[in-house]
This record gives C-alpha cells, structure tokens and sequence, in this order.
C-alpha cells in the first residue's frame, strides 16, 4: 500500500493536533464570560475523535513508516482509552479553572497535546519515536503542574517535575544509545530478533536495557525513582494532580507493556527477576510511607506508587515464549484491565475531592470530617472510589487486581502475589482513615463558629448553610458515571476483556 493511502490511518491523530490548535484559536477570541465554551468543544472533539478511530480502524493491523508505528488492535484500545481519560479531565475540571485558573485555552490545548502523545506512545514500535511522544506528554505535564502561577506551590512543583524529568529523560535516551552502539537497531521487531537469536552480548547491551528500565522508572514513579510524585502532586492543581495520577501512569504502561512483550520478551528470563523485586519494593514502599500522609493529594501520590508496584508485578508475569505449551494472555490482559479500574477508581476519588476542594478550598485529611452529613453522595463515592483501590470485592479494583494476581502465581511468582494481597489489606488502612474522617469524625468546628456568630433565628439557618456542601450539577454527574463505571468494571468486566484479548493478540503470538 502506498504511503498517501496510509496515511488516513493517522487521521486521528491529525484531527486531534488540529482540535488542540482550534481550541487555542478560538480561545484567542472568545470573551472571558463565555470561555467555558472551550472545555465542551474539548470534549465533543474527543468523543467525535473516539467514534472516528472506532469506525477507521477497527479491524486494521499496519505497520507504518517502516515498523516506527503500528496500527493494530491495542494502539485503538489506547487510543480511546486516553481520549475518554482526556474526555473525564477535562469536564471535572471546568469548575476548578472557573474559580481558581486563568488562560482556560492553554489548559484544555495542553491536555489534547498530552493526549495526542499518549496515543503514539502507545502505537510507537521503535525506542526514538516512543521516546519523543513520551517528551511531549512530558512537557504538556510540566506546564500543567505550574498552571496555578499564582501559588507558590504549584510553581515549586513544576520546577521539580522539569529537573526530574530532565534527569530521567537523560537516563533513559543514554540507555537507547548503549542499546543501539550493541545491536545497531531501535525497532521492537528487531531487538527482538537479535535477542532471540541469542550469542554473546556486549556488557553494553545489558546496562543500555537497565538503564532505560530506570529512565522509565522515574516516568513511572517506581521506587525508588518516585521522589519526585509527592511534592509534584501536592502543589499541582487538583485537576492536574488527577491527570498525572492516571494519564501518566496509563500512558507509561502503555509503552512499557509494548515495549517488553515484543522487543525485551526473549531474554524475560535475565530481566524478570529484577522487576519483580522493584515490583516488590515499589507496592510496599509507597502504601507504607502513605499510612503517614495527613494531606489527601500527598496520599493519593503514595497510593498511585503502590499502583505502580502491582502493574510492575504483571510485566513480570509476562510469559516465556520460548517456553513449551500455551501462551497466556493473563499478565497482559491484566495490566490493561487494572489500568481501567484503576484510572477509573481513583478519578472518583479525585473528582470527588475535586469537588470538595471547589466548595471549601481545602486538601487536608482532617477537613473531610463530617462530610457524610454534609453532602452523603460525595462522600459515598469518595468512599466507593477508596475501597476499589483497595481491592474490595464488587468494586473494579477487586477484579483487576485478581487478574493480576492469578498471573503472577501462573508464572510462578506466589511469593510476588502474596506480598501484593498484604499491600492490599495495608492499603486498606490508610483508605479506611479517609472514611472514618467522613462518616465517624463531627463536622469542623468552623462550621459551628459560622453558626454562632449569626444572631437568633439566623443561627441555625446559618450552621446548615456552612454544613452543607452543594457541588454543581456537572461535577455530580461526572462523579456518578465513574461510580456506575467502577461497579461495572467490578462485576461485568466481560465487553472489557474481549477487548483486551484482541489488544494483547497484536503484541503477543498467543496460542
């Protein structure tokens, strides 16, 4: 097929950078009082971009510009996947902008950018490509987690997040570089082949693979790269916060996930030892050190890096292909399906305190007490959202998390498994904290203060007002989807996995 015809499998990515430049066009002439305009144009493009990629390429399976990039059954499943992710953030985040940013345009252009890297990291099929699509998600986070100019910690944050970020980028190209001076390939397919050829390998080779598993590593927030994740979470904005949690988290996998099952896959054996033990240290570093947290954001980060630690245990469960017998789907279909229960999950609990933070301004543990009397759906679904993370049965992260599980114990991992059932019940704890704040603790004194300086009768009108919290229509009726959404993942995963199995049929000879 000639390249001109290829190139309508792409439209979707050129319609989204297209989008992107159109929202920042018309942001340039819209008048302040109607700039929320911009965050439903965002998302109809989304959903319009969703059914395109849909109807387009359904079935396809192309490799383009001579393997760089595949259009294939799981590229599609990302690509919808990040731009319903995109679709999420950007409607739990219009009342925050409202209220507390300026320049919406640039906001909601940078989240279509993030999205448009996403979904080539996701089809990348060659270490150069994957790399600069992981470089200009970066950067649209490093301008994000500064976007509240005006707040100090916000800036902090972003000057970190670059340094880091810097640093790793640095690490993992290095990493390309060794790879490449030891076999001269970048492709997938083709340090595949010669890694299964087998032979004598430079020692280059070896620390070229370390070194991008650590360049990654820091992208990931895995420990002990994860230094950065607290503080950037903490002073981002919330929404931002949310998106980096998910998006960054899915969008690193997606690569990774790629990555190690066609190129790095013959040698899973050398390599799968060593991440099975970061797999270890990084579940129970981070939901140990989040047991500390009194901030909800400095907990959500350490939670998110306990998340991390249990996807890793399912790139370690990857299959041996050069075993004898079948092939199982399991690992792969299990990291792509925790990704959706997890990235569903944890957007109800951060639109949820979204939503809280709009209306109070606050981010602290202790100033969620009471919330139950003073709005009982919000935080019913804090709650459903925190006990999914944990694992509790019903809820998608139960699911997810069995599937990961099963396929560690399938490869023979029983050890790695079980310290990931005990990360799951410490979890428990700190999660169980939050919601012991919301339905146990009495509702803030500053409440009650509100209500004792208003004089007679006014008195107790007063102390129900500042009790009672009234998130906008928009917000609640995103929270309520995602809520349906992690039941339904919980319970009726089925449509998901049939899915899955197609999207793990592209990057695995599965028998």
């Amino acid at each position: 097929m000639s390249l001109t015809a290829d190139l309508h499998l792409l439209l979707p990515e050129f319609v989204l950078a297209g989008l992107a430049l159109v929202v920042l066009a018309v942001d340039l002439v819209l008048p302040a009082s109607r700039k929320l305009l911009l965050g439903w144009l965002s998302v109809a493009g989304l959903g319009g971009l969703i059914a395109l990629s849909l109807v387009l390429l359904w079935g396809e399976d192309q490799a383009m510009y001579g393997g760089l990039v595949q259009v294939d059954a799981y590229s599609l499943f990302f690509k919808c996947f990040f731009m319903a992710m995109g679709i999420f953030i950007i409607l739990s985040s219009m009342d925050y902008i409202e209220k507390y940013l300026t320049h919406p345009g640039e906001y909601y252009g940078l989240i279509l950018f993030s999205v448009l890297a996403m979904s080539v990291m996701a089809a990348s099929r060659e270490l150069l490509t994957a790399y600069i699509a992981l470089e200009l998600m970066s950067f649209c986070f490093y301008i994000l987690a500064s976007y509240a100019m005006t707040n100090a910690k916000s800036n902090e944050a972003g000057i970190k997040y670059v340094l880091i970020g810097a640093f790793s980028s640095a690490i993992l190209l290095f990493g390309v570089s060794l790879l490449y001076s030891s076999i001269g390939v970048t492709t997938y397919d083709g340090i595949h082949g010669v890694l299964a050829a087998g032979g004598e390998f430079s020692p280059a080779l070896w620390v070229g693979i370390a070194l991008i598993l650590v360049g990654l590593g820091f992208k990931m927030a895995a420990v002990p790269f994860h230094m950065w994740a607290p503080d950037v979470y903490e002073g981002a904005p919330l929404p931002v916060t949310a998106y980096l949690a998910v998006g960054s988290k899915a969008a690193a996998f997606a690569l990774v996930l790629r990555l190690f099952a066609e190129a790095f896959i013959p040698t899973v054996d050398d390599w799968q030892i060593i991440v099975a033990v970061l797999a270890a240290v990084t579940m129970t570093v981070g939901n140990l050190v989040a047991i500390a947290q009194r901030n909800i954001k400095r907990l959500l980060a350490y939670s998110s890096v306990g998340q991390v630690g249990f996807l890793l245990l399912g790139i370690a469960a990857l299959p041996n292909l050069e075993a004898p017998g079948p092939v199982s789907a399991l690992a792969s279909n299990g990291i792509m399906l925790h990704l959706v229960g997890y990235a569903t999950t944890n957007m109800v609990v951060f639109v949820g305190v979204i939503a809280f933070f709009n209306l109070t301004g606050k981010e602290e543990i202790a100033d969620f007490a009471g919330l139950a009397d003073r709005h009982p759906f919000l935080a019913a679904s804090i709650a459903v959202g925190l006990f999914s993370l944990a694992g509790l049965p019903f809820f998608a992260g139960f699911t997810t998390k069995f599937y990961l599980f099963t396929a560690a114990a399938n490869e023979g991992l029983l050890w790695l498994a079980s310290l990931a059932i005990l990360n799951s019940l410490i979890s428990l704890y700190y999660y169980l904290v939050v919601i012991r704040h919301m339905y146990i603790q009495p509702v803030p004194e500053e409440a009650q203060a509100a209500g004792d300086a208003a004089p007679g009768a006014e008195a107790s009108a007063a102390v129900a007002d500042s009790a009672r919290l009234s998130p906008t229509p928009l917000i609640l009726g995103v929270l309520a989807v995602l809520v349906l959404g992690t039941f339904f993942v919980g319970v009726y995963p089925f449509p998901i996995v049939e899915a899955l199995d197609a999207a793990t049929a592209s990057i695995l000879p599965i028998n």
